[in-house]
């Protein structure tokens, strides 16, 4: 089985972040340019009596009688499974499952991937509805893996309000976790990340049953006195080099500027796990996931020698980016589900709550070719515009999106002071229709932008020339 994504993850403990809340996000990398993505909530489910077979590799497992609502972001082509991806449930757990990450052929020789096993396509339709904490998405994954396998490797967070747990499953059977100290951040960049386990710390550390075993007996472990599971089971090659340990490199470059003075792009000892030199805003969480190692020899918005050497944060290749950020106000449930749709370097991140019932026409129907009536459509419409005169439109297509942030914080002020004096369907109702409030403000916004640059840009044609205006 080959992975299809290349993403980017991060996480925010409580206490490393600006407001005080728990963030996970990762930016979905796909190989094709355009990969049609919409942004759905599933509902509850009762007295179910069905069996779940993904149209991907036919993994078969029986569905639980009953299930929780959750926000989701599958693709439209659902003949390679539903590829969900990442949401928030109703009980306040929200999850990210396809950060892909590879482990050495000698790990893999001895425990090689399951065909038929877990595979991205299934992992969120088959973890988030069922999971009430963090740690219960590692447990409930963990024992998933134990009994069908896994079918390739693949970096999972799940949050709660209080923890972040990131679990890496590496081999058909191999996986570990950790917890995130809430005052730490992580950047992953598809490969093994996690660092030495403490065996004898089961609050911190989660992990399969033998594994330590595994290792032993197929004598895997290259180091005299630790147990480092990225030595043991990641890789270290020069595609991590050029494709992977580069995006580590410039988030740490940015949230530990002088604790990381001396790594290189190229270093393979980053650590995984980091405090940040001050506290890390959601805007942040937003420039690392937009960042194209801005303002370094290897930006490839720039023409230099080295523009291209590295693989950058914010692709092309950007299926849709989110930012699960999980707030608990202690009187509703008010976890917020950002959405970057697009090319996150050049696309704003919409905020909609996740406590609701229904999302916006404009990102649940998606058609499968261009249609600036959905904001899929929309948002790589945009980006398309700003990248092809990038240097005349990238002013104003930062302001727009520092506009959109500005809106976006006092909005969500605005609906909290409402929300906290409902409870139930009201509740639900009423940030149900605030999402489509939201929505329809960004879509407009978006589309206003759209024609402004796409009309400065008949200026800008190649084949202009000073005209006479006699003719």
């Amino acid at each position: 089985m080959q992975n299809k994504d290349a993403c980017t993850s991060i996480m925010v403990g409580k206490k490393a972040s600006l407001d005080g809340i728990v963030y996970i996000a990762r930016n979905e990398d796909r190989v094709k340019a355009i990969e049609p993505k919409r942004f759905l909530v599933k509902p509850a489910v009762a007295d179910r009596h069905k069996t779940y077979v993904s149209p991907y590799n036919k993994v078969t497992v029986p569905l639980p009688t009953s299930s929780m609502r959750y926000t989701s972001t599958p693709s439209l082509d659902q003949t390679a499974g539903p590829n969900e991806e990442d949401g928030i449930n109703e009980a306040n757990v929200a999850a990210s499952f396809t950060e892909s990450v590879y482990a050495n052929d000698r790990v893999l020789a001895y425990d090689p991937f399951i065909k038929n096993g877990l595979a991205e396509d299934s992992l969120c339709t088959l973890v988030l509805p069922f999971i009430h904490s963090a740690r219960d998405g590692v447990e409930y994954t963990g024992k998933l893996i134990a009994k069908y396998g896994s079918a390739e490797g693949n970096g999972m967070q799940f949050a709660d309000k209080d923890n972040i747990w990131y679990m890496e499953v590496v081999t058909g059977h191999q996986w570990v976790a950790v917890r995130i100290p809430d005052d730490c951040y992580a950047v992953t960049p598809n490969q093994v990340a996690i660092e030495d386990i403490d065996f004898n710390d089961p609050d911190n550390y989660m992990w399969s049953e033998g594994i330590q075993k595994f290792v032993e007996e197929h004598q895997l472990n290259p180091d005299h006195n630790r147990w480092d599971f990225r030595h043991i089971f990641g890789t270290s090659t020069q595609k991590d080099r050029h494709y992977n340990t580069p995006r580590t490199w410039f988030a740490q470059r940015y949230l530990s500027p002088q604790a990381s003075q001396g790594q290189t792009p190229e270093d393979a000892e980053m650590p995984f796990i980091r405090k940040a030199e001050f506290k890390i805003a959601h805007e942040d969480i937003q420039y690392v996931l937009k960042s194209h190692f801005n303002e370094t020899p290897f930006d490839p918005m720039t023409a230099g020698p080295e523009s291209k050497k590295y693989r950058a944060i914010s692709l092309s290749r950007t299926a849709q980016s989110h930012i699960l950020q999980v707030r608990d106000t202690k009187k509703y449930k008010s976890s917020i589900h950002w959405i970057e749709l697009g090319v996150p370097a050049f696309n704003p991140y919409v905020p909609f709550f996740a406590n609701a019932d229904d999302t916006d026409e404009s990102y649940r129907n998606v058609p499968a070719t261009m249609d600036l009536k959905c904001a899929f459509w929309l948002n790589e419409a945009l980006a398309e515009v700003v990248e092809s005169h990038y240097h005349e439109f990238i002013e104003k297509d930062e302001a727009y999106q520092k506009e959109l942030n500005e809106w976006a914080r006092r909005k969500i002020a605005e609906v909290d002071k409402k929300a906290v004096k409902l409870t139930g369907q009201a509740l639900i109702d009423y940030l149900t229709k605030q999402n489509h409030e939201i929505a329809v403000h960004y879509n407009q916004r978006t589309t206003e932008l759209f024609y402004e640059l796409l009309t400065a840009g008949c200026e800008l044609s190649k084949m202009s020339f000073k005209m006479d205006p006699n003719l």
